[in-house]
């Protein structure tokens, strides 16, 4: 099943050599909905088991009532956790293997789908153990899970720390495994971004849950009055919301024209219905609340999102990628120019990072790109 499966980015292909790799006896896969992280390491675990690698797969994966958030049990559930986490591996699997397949597995106990609590206070010798959903783990649990593995055995840890984890989490479980595993002997971690995903629907999920975020943050009394004040000139546009950081400017100390006082970020296609005729409406509505306004169109391309808010115009044309990476945004900038990129002291990369907080919960760290 493993050798059916063919990478169709980067971030996949890199996930399938991780994997292929037996020196790793840790492998952390992280990123979005949609990468493949599930079907890449369940598939390897039924390859490893077919293939006499490993004795038995052990999926553990935490089941999550979504509207309140509760961890649900095989105490709690019976009967019906078990059907759940069939159901699991069935849609996961659904297209590569029938149903009578996945079904023998797990009669014949070679693949065993349970709950994280299974893994305390055991160890495995000869397994495959793949914790699912990582963000749902207690942060008190992760590194309880990480000494389960006994002699030839290996872990696999999949988890969204961006847009799955728990909300009032200042740091989730699939956040603290990803720091862990950084600095582990015999462990990679390979990061997944919005560029990795290939699950139909999975990237206007993610767009609509970054939009959702934008709606529903607070926003100050300046805020607030951009944002209506848009609204008022601009009534047929649909605005998202408005960030202004003034103030993080003139305590970065960043001044200069090209940088705007706020930002307005609008549905994707609204731009010109704000702008207005030759810029009318803009121009009023920067005159009616005293600031300099920047327009910004909804997307997942994050080099427009830096774009609009970096001081320095021309910085765009070295950026050579953006997206996720674990828990933040990771910027590349090509070397001979990240001096320019971060600024003085840093300045330009810590009002980028403010502004992403403020819109999304979101920090961004800047990398040099590899040559």
């Amino acid at each position: 099943m493993f050798d059916k499966i063919k990478p169709m980015t980067v971030g996949q292909e890199r996930a399938v050599n991780v994997l292929k790799d037996p020196n790793n006896e840790l492998v952390g896969l992280f990123g979005p909905t949609g990468t493949g992280k599930s079907l890449i390491s369940i598939a390897y675990g039924i390859w490893a088991v077919e293939g006499g690698r490993a004795k038995r797969l052990i999926i553990a994966r935490p089941i999550v009532d979504v509207a309140t958030g509760e961890v649900l049990t095989p105490e709690k559930l019976g009967e019906m956790y078990y059907r759940i986490a069939a159901a699991y591996l069935e849609d996961i699997l659904g297209p590569y293997a029938e149903r009578s397949y996945i079904e023998g597995l797990l009669k014949e106990e070679k693949v065993i789908v349970t709950d994280v609590s299974y893994l305390r206070g055991r160890t495995f010798d000869d397994s495959v153990i793949f914790l699912d959903d990582a963000q749902n783990v207690r942060p008190e649990s992760a590194a309880e899970i990480l000494i389960r593995l006994g002699r030839g055995s290996r872990m696999i840890v999949a988890g969204d720390p961006i847009f799955q984890k728990p909300t009032d989490a200042e740091k989730d479980g699939a956040t603290l495994l990803r720091e862990a595993l950084l600095g582990e002997e015999k462990a990679e971690v390979v990061d997944l971004g919005v560029k990795d995903i290939v699950r139909p629907g999975a990237r206007r999920g993610i767009k609509l849950a970054l939009e959702l975020r934008m709606r529903k943050r607070h926003l100050s009394e300046t805020e607030r009055y951009i944002y209506e004040t848009a609204r008022i000139f601009a009534p047929d546009a649909d605005i998202i919301t408005a960030v202004e950081f003034r103030a993080d400017k003139d305590s970065l100390g960043i001044k200069g024209e090209n940088v705007p006082d706020a930002i307005i970020i609008v549905k994707e296609g609204q731009l010109g219905r704000v702008v207005g005729r030759g810029g009318e409406r803009i121009k009023t509505i920067e005159g009616e609340v005293g600031a300099r306004l920047r327009l910004l169109e909804m997307s997942l391309d994050f080099k427009q999102w830096i774009r609009a808010i970096h001081p320095v115009g021309w910085i765009s044309k070295h950026i050579t990628d953006v997206d996720f990476a674990g828990p933040e945004l990771q910027v590349q900038v090509r070397r001979s120019e990240f001096g320019a990129f971060i600024g003085q002291r840093g300045a330009y990369i810590r009002l980028i990072d403010r502004v992403f907080r403020r819109l999304f919960g979101i920090g961004v760290r800047a990398v040099e790109a590899e040559e």
